[in-house]
Protein backbone atom coordinates (compact mmCIF):
# COMPACT_ATOMS: atom_id res chain seq x y z
CA UNK A 1 0.00 0.00 0.00
CA UNK A 2 1.33 3.16 -1.24
CA UNK A 3 2.13 6.07 1.41
CA UNK A 4 -0.80 8.74 -0.12
CA UNK A 5 -3.08 5.75 -0.04
CA UNK A 6 -2.31 5.08 3.69
CA UNK A 7 -2.57 8.89 4.13
CA UNK A 8 -5.58 9.01 2.24
CA UNK A 9 -7.51 6.37 3.99
CA UNK A 10 -5.98 7.85 7.54
CA UNK A 11 -7.55 11.70 7.02
CA UNK A 12 -10.75 10.33 5.54
CA UNK A 13 -11.47 8.21 8.42
CA UNK A 14 -14.61 9.33 10.31
CA UNK A 15 -12.81 10.33 13.50
CA UNK A 16 -10.56 12.86 11.98
CA UNK A 17 -13.24 14.43 10.15
CA UNK A 18 -15.43 14.53 13.03
CA UNK A 19 -12.23 16.16 15.33
CA UNK A 20 -12.06 18.82 12.44
CA UNK A 21 -15.36 19.56 11.83
CA UNK A 22 -15.14 19.64 15.98
CA UNK A 23 -12.43 22.14 15.85
CA UNK A 24 -13.60 24.34 13.26
CA UNK A 25 -17.11 24.72 14.80
CA UNK A 26 -15.29 25.56 18.50
CA UNK A 27 -13.31 28.26 17.09
CA UNK A 28 -16.56 29.79 15.63
CA UNK A 29 -18.40 29.01 19.23
CA UNK A 30 -15.25 30.53 21.12
CA UNK A 31 -15.59 33.62 18.86
CA UNK A 32 -19.41 34.00 19.80
CA UNK A 33 -18.67 33.83 23.14
CA UNK A 34 -15.99 36.12 23.30
CA UNK A 35 -18.07 38.71 21.76
CA UNK A 36 -20.72 38.05 24.52
CA UNK A 37 -18.04 38.97 26.98
CA UNK A 38 -16.38 41.82 25.61
CA UNK A 39 -19.25 43.40 23.53
CA UNK A 40 -22.18 42.64 26.08
CA UNK A 41 -21.11 41.14 29.88
CA UNK A 42 -18.09 43.20 30.40
CA UNK A 43 -19.27 46.91 29.29
CA UNK A 44 -22.63 46.06 32.10
CA UNK A 45 -19.70 44.93 34.49
CA UNK A 46 -17.64 48.63 33.82
CA UNK A 47 -20.82 50.44 34.30
CA UNK A 48 -21.61 48.34 37.56
CA UNK A 49 -18.10 49.34 38.70
CA UNK A 50 -18.53 52.57 37.83
CA UNK A 51 -16.06 52.50 34.67
CA UNK A 52 -13.70 50.83 36.41
CA UNK A 53 -10.98 49.77 34.30
CA UNK A 54 -8.04 47.17 35.46
CA UNK A 55 -6.11 46.95 32.67
CA UNK A 56 -3.72 50.24 33.45
CA UNK A 57 -3.02 49.05 36.88
CA UNK A 58 0.77 48.47 37.38
CA UNK A 59 3.69 48.80 39.61
CA UNK A 60 6.60 50.44 38.63
CA UNK A 61 10.19 48.81 38.88
CA UNK A 62 11.64 51.32 37.93
CA UNK A 63 12.50 55.00 38.81
CA UNK A 64 12.54 56.63 35.44
CA UNK A 65 8.65 55.27 34.93
CA UNK A 66 6.37 58.17 35.41
CA UNK A 67 3.41 57.71 32.94
CA UNK A 68 0.14 57.02 33.68
CA UNK A 69 -0.78 54.44 31.54
CA UNK A 70 0.61 51.22 30.99
CA UNK A 71 1.90 51.66 27.20
CA UNK A 72 3.50 54.58 27.73
CA UNK A 73 4.95 53.52 31.14
CA UNK A 74 6.01 50.26 29.65
CA UNK A 75 8.28 52.63 26.97
CA UNK A 76 9.95 53.93 30.38
CA UNK A 77 10.58 50.72 31.79
CA UNK A 78 10.07 48.11 33.17
CA UNK A 79 6.42 47.60 35.11
CA UNK A 80 5.03 45.06 37.24
CA UNK A 81 1.48 44.62 35.30
CA UNK A 82 -1.14 43.53 37.28
CA UNK A 83 -3.95 44.87 35.95
CA UNK A 84 -3.89 43.07 33.00
CA UNK A 85 -3.71 39.95 34.89
CA UNK A 86 -6.55 41.06 36.73
CA UNK A 87 -8.98 41.73 33.41
CA UNK A 88 -7.91 38.60 31.97
CA UNK A 89 -8.77 36.71 35.54
CA UNK A 90 -12.66 38.52 35.25
CA UNK A 91 -12.96 37.37 31.67
CA UNK A 92 -11.88 33.88 32.03
CA UNK A 93 -14.51 33.84 35.17
CA UNK A 94 -17.45 35.18 32.90
CA UNK A 95 -16.44 32.93 30.10
CA UNK A 96 -16.01 30.08 32.44
CA UNK A 97 -19.69 31.04 33.90
CA UNK A 98 -21.59 31.46 30.57
CA UNK A 99 -19.81 28.34 29.37
CA UNK A 100 -21.38 26.72 32.41
CA UNK A 101 -24.53 28.22 31.91
CA UNK A 102 -25.00 26.91 28.53
CA UNK A 103 -23.72 23.37 28.92
CA UNK A 104 -26.25 22.83 32.08
CA UNK A 105 -28.89 24.30 29.60
CA UNK A 106 -28.67 21.86 26.64
CA UNK A 107 -27.94 19.06 29.53
CA UNK A 108 -31.62 19.93 31.03
CA UNK A 109 -32.91 20.20 27.36
CA UNK A 110 -31.26 16.44 27.03
CA UNK A 111 -32.59 14.98 29.78
CA UNK A 112 -35.99 16.21 29.27
CA UNK A 113 -35.32 14.89 25.92
CA UNK A 114 -34.68 11.33 27.50
CA UNK A 115 -37.66 10.94 29.97
CA UNK A 116 -39.76 11.14 27.15
CA UNK A 117 -41.48 7.64 26.81
CA UNK A 118 -40.13 5.34 23.94
CA UNK A 119 -43.08 5.01 21.72
CA UNK A 120 -44.74 1.98 21.55
CA UNK A 121 -43.61 0.08 18.23
CA UNK A 122 -46.80 -1.83 16.67
CA UNK A 123 -46.59 -5.40 17.15
CA UNK A 124 -45.86 -6.85 13.92
CA UNK A 125 -48.15 -8.88 12.01
CA UNK A 126 -46.94 -12.63 12.23
CA UNK A 127 -46.46 -12.58 16.26
CA UNK A 128 -50.28 -10.88 16.39
CA UNK A 129 -51.07 -13.49 14.19
CA UNK A 130 -48.94 -16.14 16.57
CA UNK A 131 -50.00 -14.70 19.57
CA UNK A 132 -54.03 -15.17 18.69
CA UNK A 133 -53.17 -19.07 17.92
CA UNK A 134 -51.93 -19.34 21.28
CA UNK A 135 -55.18 -17.92 22.91
CA UNK A 136 -57.12 -19.87 20.74
CA UNK A 137 -54.93 -23.14 21.40
CA UNK A 138 -55.41 -22.15 25.53
CA UNK A 139 -59.23 -21.98 25.05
Amino acid sequence: MSMLTEFREFALKGNVVDLAVGVIIGAAFGTIVSSLVDDMIMPLVGAATGGLDFSNYFIPLSDGVTATTLDAAREQGAVFAYGKFLTALLKFVIVAWVMFMIIKGMNSMKRKEEAKPAAVAETPADITLLTEIRDLLKK
